[in-house]
C-alpha cells in the first residue's frame, strides 16, 4: 500500500512510501533525513516504530532530522508548568503496572525510581509511567484502577515524541483513586 505523509496545513506530500505501515513509511522518512516539519500524524500508530536514527539530544529537539518535537508532542507543554501537576496511573488489582510489575503504587506513597530512560525516542522504558486519562481508560481492564498521581516539572524524564498519552516520570506521589463508575468504566 502507498502510505504519504503530509504536511499538516496545505495538504502537500512531504514523503511517500510503498510499504506495509504508516509506521515503516515514517521510519524510512527518518532514515532518509526527509524534511517532515509540520508533518500530519494525527492517529498515526507509531507503536514500536524505530525512530532511533532521529537525534533526541535536549539541543535538538525543536527540529529532529526534519520532525518538529513540539509539532507532534502536544504534551511537550507538560514541562512547562509551574508547581504541581497531575495525571494518571493505570494499575492491575494488587496496584502495580499492567506491563512492568515491578513498583507497588500505594495512595498517600511518594514512589521514586532511579536509572530512568531519558531517551524520547522511546515509547516505553525505566520510570514511572503516567498518561492522561483518556490513554489510562483505553488501556483498562475489569480489575484495573486508575490512580492521580501528583509530580513537578523537573521529575519528568521523558515525553515521547508523538506520544499517545504516555510519559515518564522519576518520582510521583499517589493521591488517590479514580471512581471507575463515574468514569463509566463500571456498573453502578
Amino acid at each position: 500500500m502507498k502510505y504519504e505523509i503530509r504536511q499538516r496545513y496545505s495538504g502537500k506530500v512531504l514523503f511517500s512510501l510503498e510499504t506495509k505501515s504508516l509506521r515503516l513509511c515514517l521510519e524510512a522518512a527518518v532514515k532518509s533525513r526527509a524534511n517532515l516539519s509540520g508533518a500530519n500524524l494525527y492517529r498515526a500508530d507509531l507503536y514500536r516504530a524505530n525512530l532511533s536514527g532521529a537525534d533526541l539530544s535536549e539541543a535538538n529537539l525543536s527540529r529532529v532530522k526534519g520532525i518538529n518535537y513540539f509539532r507532534c508532542t502536544p504534551l511537550s507543554f507538560l514541562k512547562d508548568q509551574i508547581g504541581k501537576i497531575r495525571a494518571y496511573k493505570l494499575v492491575t488489582q494488587d496496584y502495580t503496572g499492567p506491563y512492568y510489575r515491578t513498583i507497588t503504587y500505594k495512595i498517600g506513597e511518594e514512589i521514586s525510581v532511579k536509572g530512568v530512560c531519558k531517551d524520547e525516542s522511546l515509547q516505553c522504558a525505566e520510570g514511572i509511567s503516567l498518561a492522561t486519562l483518556d490513554w489510562c481508560m483505553k488501556g483498562w481492564k475489569k480489575g484495573y484502577k486508575i490512580l492521580v498521581a501528583e509530580f513537578t516539572a523537573k521529575d519528568i524524564a521523558a515525553i515521547p515524541i508523538a506520544t499517545d498519552g504516555k510519559f515518564r516520570v522519576s518520582k510521583c506521589k499517589i493521591i488517590r483513586e479514580k471512581d471507575l463508575k463515574k468514569l463509566g468504566l463500571e456498573k453502578e
